[in-house]
């Protein structure tokens, strides 16, 4: 499981960062642990994840507020995920106010250590742990708080009662005591974080429009893509087998990148955003466009799904690969742009990164019909797709 967790990471870190350089159940419940730092299994060893479970500890002892227990109830069971400092900055509980100045240092700490803007905003974020929970979920019930960022193969994750006490909860099986999961907002974040990213490497150069002195082939084709519209790959149906979430991670964040050459010969890698992607073993029919052909020279892309988690700081890994970026450039023909960046990248910057799911490769505008991804993990239906310009 370790050999192929790093496996998954390595692909996966390497092809993000390319992409962005341009464009019925059984108690669960275990016994009372010490801390924790003692799990066998503990969660995310990082800045990020200490800052949520110092919130997770705060949160649990709050809930011994009858009234602010009581709105915290009403909002998760209302929504799926509740914006925590807007929750607690909307209450006149007083253990609810006391915790706001909490969660938006806790706030900002997190915005910081990922390296993204202070405009981003809040990033915590509280929900339910399963949908049946819910009916456990009454008035008089005080629910354990964990967090949600540990790892996909972790055996227990750490959860706090009302007294702040720490208990180790097996991941294996939803327990029937309910709990709320504490999470970073994870597609706020990542849609952030490739801004840095893309900016970070625009400042470089490395997002460049096509140049005058491209060769006439090239400024051919960008004509006539300009005049008449441009030719697509549509996904008509998908499905993966497993999306590496466990049941205290909620639906998946899903997206896939596209990776390439744009016409002026730089990397390019597209983020294509995939929503309704929520859960394993569900075939989805969206219709969705997936290449763009006219901003690539050659006539193949790589693709690569993925599910995303949080604990990267974008700034860091920006300034780290930016040179190694740098020396890649088109040599006439398509080149992976794989290793160049995995050799930039300590594996150590990365814990709950995002998941590697699956990954297509030599993609051409002419494919069509079933294709079955590399590691065995899913399969999307495609056709060509010519988009017509008003």
């Amino acid at each position: 499981m370790v050999s192929r967790s790093s496996k998954r990471r390595g692909v996966l870190i390497g092809v993000m960062l390319c992409a962005v350089v341009v464009g019925a159940v059984q108690p669960a419940i275990a016994a009372p642990v010490r801390d924790a730092g003692d799990q066998a299994a503990p969660s995310r060893k990082s800045p990020v994840g200490a800052t949520e479970q110092e919130i997770a500890r705060a949160l649990s002892t709050s809930l011994r507020d009858p009234r602010w227990r009581e709105q915290v109830r009403a909002a998760a069971l209302g929504t799926g995920d509740v914006d925590l400092q807007a929750l607690a900055r909307g209450t006149a509980a007083p253990r609810g106010r006391d915790l706001l100045a909490t969660v938006s240092a806790a706030d900002r700490r997190i915005v910081g250590l990922k390296g993204l803007p202070a405009s981003t905003g809040s990033l915590l974020r509280l929900r339910l742990g399963a949908p049946s929970m819910r009916a456990g979920l009454g008035a008089d019930v005080t629910p354990w708080i964990a967090v949600a960022a540990a790892a996909d193969d972790a055996r227990t994750i750490t959860a706090y009662d009302s007294q702040g006490r720490a208990h180790a909860v097996d991941t294996a099986r939803v327990p029937d005591r309910p709990m709320y999961i504490l999470d970073i907002d994870v597609t706020k974040a990542h849609r952030a974080g490739l801004k840095v990213l893309q900016k970070a490497f625009a400042d470089k150069g490395l997002t460049s429009l096509p140049k005058a002195a491209d060769s006439a082939a090239t400024a051919n084709r960008a004509a006539t893509t300009s005049a008449a519209g441009w030719w697509a790959t549509k996904v008509t149906a998908v499905e993966v087998n497993d999306d590496e979430e466990p049941w205290f991670k909620g639906a998946a964040e899903m997206f896939s990148l596209v990776t390439g050459f744009g016409q002026d010969g730089a990397a390019r890698v597209d983020s294509v955003d995939m929503p309704y992607l929520d859960y394993d073993g569900t075939v989805y029919y969206p219709n969705q466009i997936l290449v763009n052909w006219s901003n690539y020279k050659y006539n193949l892309a790589d693709v690569v799904m993925m599910e995303d988690d949080d604990g990267t700081n974008y700034r860091a890994l920006a300034q780290a690969i930016t040179t190694a970026l740098l020396t890649v450039t088109d040599q006439g023909t398509y080149i992976p742009l794989v290793n160049a960046v995995l050799s930039a990248i300590p594996d150590g910057w990365f814990t709950d990164d995002p998941d590697y799911v699956e990954s297509w490769y030599t993609l051409a505008q002419n494919s069509t019909g079933r294709l079955n991804g590399a590691s065995g993990n899913g399969w999307m239906t495609v056709e060509p797709y010519f988009v017509e310009q008003f």
